[in-house]
């Protein structure tokens, strides 16, 4: 019990930790430009993505990179599997960047669900661990992988997490208002398709459409990490 309530005191600091850092001014039309952008001023609002993943990374570190994706995203899981890691170590683990996911839940149905169970995980401490545990079990769209019954089978085998609450909470559904808030977040910014990103820097940011390779956010963040 003592071990349930730490995890989730800290999910609550997090929470706090990414909802003062992480609100900032971006183009509201960026991604109707080209794939790698700069905004005009007078084309700014504010993206606030409190209601966003806990923050992978330091509060201090000057490059955020914000990414809208969904679990059903085939996409979505390369990029997870082959470029995050990369940033992680050489960006994130480094203190120059951190990381902040917003949920796009736009597939279908399952989608939504699968992506209520993230915060159900990180009641427990395990956002991330279920994040990257999701992406590596992914299923074909809309095929009924994530719909709720099958979720809560699959998140068995998620190591630490005390599937009775985890399924508790999924049934509840207490955190789907989050779910839509976060699609209607990444629609107002003029988002798409998954994955998308905005990379921003102190000073400026880039925004990105795709799941591209390494070396375009290697380049991206080394540019707003120098301007």
């Amino acid at each position: 019990m003592v071990r349930k309530e730490k995890a989730s005191s800290n999910s609550k600091a997090k929470y706090a930790i990414v909802g003062i850092i992480v609100v900032i001014i971006i183009g509201i039309f960026f991604f109707a430009l080209n794939n790698e952008s700069n905004v005009d001023e007078s084309e700014t609002s504010i993206l606030d993505t409190l209601n966003g993943s806990p923050l992978l990374g330091s509060p201090d570190a000057p490059v955020k990179i914000i990414e809208f994706g969904d679990y059903q995203c085939p996409f979505c899981k390369r990029w997870n599997q082959t470029t995050k890691p990369l940033i992680e170590e050489n960006y994130i683990n480094t203190g120059k960047a951190s990381l902040v996911y917003v949920d796009f839940a736009i597939i279908g149905d399952d989608s939504k669900t699968v992506h209520e169970g993230s915060y159900c995980a990180d009641e427990q401490g395990l956002y991330w661990e279920y994040h990257d545990f999701i992406y590596a079990n992914q299923g074909h769209e809309n095929n009924g992988w994530a719909n709720t019954e099958n979720l809560k089978t699959l998140v068995t085998e998620l190591d630490g997490l005390d599937v009775d609450l985890f399924n508790e909470c999924l049934d509840s559904g207490k955190y789907i208002g989050k779910i839509r808030d976060n699609i209607m977040t990444a629609y107002r910014t003029g988002a798409q398709s998954t994955p998308s990103f905005i990379i921003v820097g102190p000073d400026d940011f880039i925004s990105l459409k795709g799941a591209q390779p390494y070396d375009a956010f290697s380049k991206a963040i080394d540019v707003l990490l120098v301007n």
